[in-house]
């Protein structure tokens, strides 16, 4: 998606700027936004705050948008629709886990759903190794988890099919070429769409301005500006180079959950960490999914 405005200086720099500089800018951005999140669910419930994310993306990049309310076809308006509520539940169903699961754990479990994207859509050999080890790092961590927290396993894999439908569906948003305004008019509808799994706990958040200042700041941080970098990044750089900076994501959200949230990994972690991490180095992509990688950066 690319959003044709003049450029001004925070643009001119985005646009210059090192990719692999921006990429670990985007995922500070978001995974700050999570511990923060994660911080707040002592006075505030997961899918709550996960639903007010959601708002204050929305309301950000619906800002920075122009004329994002009109020029839209009635199939591009459903795929923007499908697009928001898939990207809306999955934010719910990832603070649903990291209110169980460490953050960085959380993560490379996710990974699953993207790895599976381009495994099946490639069916290549080399692919089915990338799978193979995603799966068998997925393995070690879930095992790690399941005896004790089965619950939280299943709210992150249901995060990980949704990381999947995310991509699917956004490839055929970011065609449409407007820019944040899709993903910002996506996420008003999914906020709206979600009403039922944030609504009901939210009264805390409403009688207190910094609880709602701080929950919105979680979706500006998470969403808003990181994949607003990732818009900049993923224009400039070819898709192989983006496989290898996707192992950056969970690595950097093991380190942000080890600085601000106290949460060091252990060394069967590590080791479940870096099995995704060669799976997500050794997939491959053909053409085809060129525009997918605009949409591949983690959504959590």
């Amino acid at each position: 998606m690319h959003e044709h405005t003049a450029q001004g200086p925070v643009s001119r720099w985005l646009s210059t700027a090192q990719p692999e500089a921006l990429f670990v800018l985007s995922a500070v951005a978001q995974y700050a936004g999570a511990a923060i999140a994660v911080l707040l669910f002592d006075q505030v419930e997961p899918q709550t705050v996960g639903w007010f994310r959601i708002i204050g993306a929305a309301i950000a990049l619906l800002a920075v948008s122009t004329s994002w309310w009109r020029g839209w076809t009635r199939q591009q308006l459903v795929g923007v629709a499908l697009f928001g509520v898939a990207t809306s539940l999955m934010n719910i169903f990832f603070y649903l886990a990291i209110n169980r699961i460490d953050l960085g754990k959380s993560v490379t479990i996710e990974f699953i759903g993207p790895i599976a994207v381009a495994a099946a859509m490639t069916r290549t050999r080399r692919n089915a190794v990338a799978l193979l080890f995603a799966i068998f790092g997925v393995a070690i961590l879930g095992g790690v988890e399941v005896d004790e927290n089965a619950i939280g396993l299943v709210y992150i894999l249901i995060a990980s099919a949704l990381w999947a439908a995310y991509i699917v569906i956004g490839s055929k948003v970011a065609r449409v070429d407007r820019g944040v305004a899709g993903l910002g008019l996506g996420l008003a509808i999914g906020a709206v769409v979600t009403i039922p799994f944030g609504a009901p706990w939210s009264g805390p958040v409403w009688v207190s301005p910094t609880l709602l200042a701080l929950c919105l700041v979680v979706g500006v941080f998470s969403n808003a500006i990181g994949y607003g970098i990732d818009q900049f990044t993923m224009r400039r750089i070819p898709i192989r180079r983006f496989s290898l900076l996707l192992a950056l994501l969970p690595v950097t959200a093991s380190f942000i959950g080890w600085i601000a949230l106290d949460q060091a990994p252990s060394p069967i972690d590590l080791v479940g960490i870096a099995l995704v991490l060669v799976a997500v180095s050794v997939q491959e992509r053909d053409e085809i999914e060129r525009v997918e990688a605009t949409v591949l950066t983690d959504p959590a």
